[in-house]
């Protein structure tokens, strides 16, 4: 399925197919290298860098801000269930970023383009169905698997969580991913190089964007977003 997408504006790509330039992140170098020759089949003198984790492909897009596309897998080192996702479109609006993932949920799919993310695209795909789902994206569109219906009625409680989440800066994000692992404030102050008083003031912002009292119901609250989904994501990666 492919549309306009209303994030992205219409992406215009930093040069022509002879050097785009793509991120891929996957915590699994076979699976990278794999994904890599695939890309570099498709266009000539594609750049391409690597990433393993959350903070390899930050580094990558500060090093590197004519990135035309990041390649997303759900799971890796530093992020948990769409976090990764929400803190990339938080850090870097203006790069679209594709999940490329082995989860073939519907439910799944559907919250990754609600938050933010300009396609899905299962690992099981051929080449030929990666390249027309990369050059959608490319040209400005959302692509997804053409069986799934994205206006299908979901949990609209759901739905507005998501909304409110997607609000959160990146290093907002970034807490909340710390709270989510029980990390107390000192810890996370140490985690992230900023005073208590900072944290503590991130908390705050997090409450009340998620229309929450406590750091206990905002961890419930981001929770929800995982349930049923978050295992079936890290058993089929």
């Amino acid at each position: 399925m492919t549309g306009p997408s209303p994030i992205f504006g219409g992406h215009v790509p930093t040069g022509s197919p002879q050097d785009y330039r793509f991120v891929i992140v996957d915590d699994h170098p076979l699976f990278r290298g794999a994904l890599r020759q695939t890309v570099e089949g498709m266009w000539t003198g594609v750049g391409i860098s690597e990433a393993g984790s959350l903070d390899e492909v930050a580094a990558a897009l500060e090093q590197d801000s004519n990135v035309d596309l990041v390649l997303l897998d759900l799971t890796m080192p530093g992020a948990r269930g769409f976090s990764g996702l929400m803190y990339l479109r938080a850090q870097y609006p203006s790069v679209p970023v594709v999940i490329v993932s082995a989860a073939d949920d519907p439910a799944v799919m559907r919250r990754c383009i609600e938050f933010g993310a300009a396609g899905f695209i299962p690992k099981s795909l051929g080449s030929e169905s990666i390249r027309a789902a990369l050059t959608a994206v490319l040209d400005g569109d959302v692509w997804t698997p053409p069986d799934l219906d994205l206006d299908a009625l979901g949990d609209d409680d759901v739905s507005a969580l998501v909304g409110r989440l997607a609000t959160l800066t990146p290093q907002q994000v970034r807490v909340l991913m710390m709270l989510s692992e029980g990390l107390l404030n000192k810890q996370i102050a140490y985690e992230l190089g900023v005073s208590e008083a900072t944290v503590k003031a991130h908390v705050s912002a997090i409450l009340q964007k998620l229309s929450v009292e406590s750091r206990t119901q905002a961890v419930i609250a981001a929770s929800r977003i995982e349930a049923g989904q978050w295992q079936s994501i890290t058993q089929e990666s």
